[in-house]
């Protein structure tokens, strides 16, 4: 074989192996634009009562209309609800100029946690208006909630409670499960809000 004919024939084995290169790797950045833009449904809230720190009796309603960041926790936890906590401040901090963003956490301590405690810890963590619910029930309704509501684990509470926030829909809908301790899970949490709040962050 000739020099020439060489030169060609690797030349077009270059180009192939380039489109072939390029062609995969569009693929891949096309995958990793639909896995960030649809997200899946993952369940649907079931009707409930509980009492806001206003001691508002509240429902299913106050997820609809709004994107909502949901978590389970307990004011007196020393593990990972502080860390938790000011993660769902950051995000509230972040999402203040967007009406349609609320986030929700429920005790798993009923009995400490009275509306009255859950203002004080509200206050402690910045919270000046509405947008960010704190809902009391008997525990056997939290359980009932967070098992077959939130599809999380409710066994041997306080303690053991779930540190996954969970993103609704404007619907009722579960959208997502993120680690509430995780910076790196917080901000893909944040850019999936922003996604379904129609915002930009």
């Amino acid at each position: 074989m000739s020099s020439t004919t060489l030169s060609s024939t690797l030349v077009v084995g270059l180009i192939v192996v380039v489109a072939i290169l390029a062609g995969g790797g569009f693929l891949v950045i096309q995958q990793a634009e639909n896995s960030r833009t649809q997200l899946q449904v993952l369940g649907e809230l079931p009707q409930f009562e509980m009492i806001e720190r206003s001691e508002e009796p509240v429902g299913r309603e106050i997820f609809e209309g709004k994107i909502s960041v949901v978590d389970f926790f307990f004011t007196t936890c020393h593990g990972p609800c502080p860390t938790m906590s000011t993660h769902m401040s950051e995000l509230y901090r972040v999402f203040k100029p967007s009406e349609n963003v609320q986030f929700v956490s429920i005790t798993v301590n009923p009995d400490y946690d009275t509306p009255e405690v859950m203002q004080a810890y509200a206050r402690d963590y910045g919270v000046t208006d509405n947008r960010w619910l704190f809902l009391w029930d008997e525990i056997e309704g939290v359980v009932e909630l967070c098992e077959n509501g939130f599809k999380l684990a409710a066994e041997d509470l306080p303690g053991a409670h779930s540190t996954k926030f969970v993103l609704v829909d404007d619907q009722a809908r579960i959208r997502g499960y993120y680690d509430g301790t995780d910076p790196a899970s917080m901000r893909i949490l944040q850019g999936h809000i922003s996604q379904l709040a129609g915002v930009e962050n």
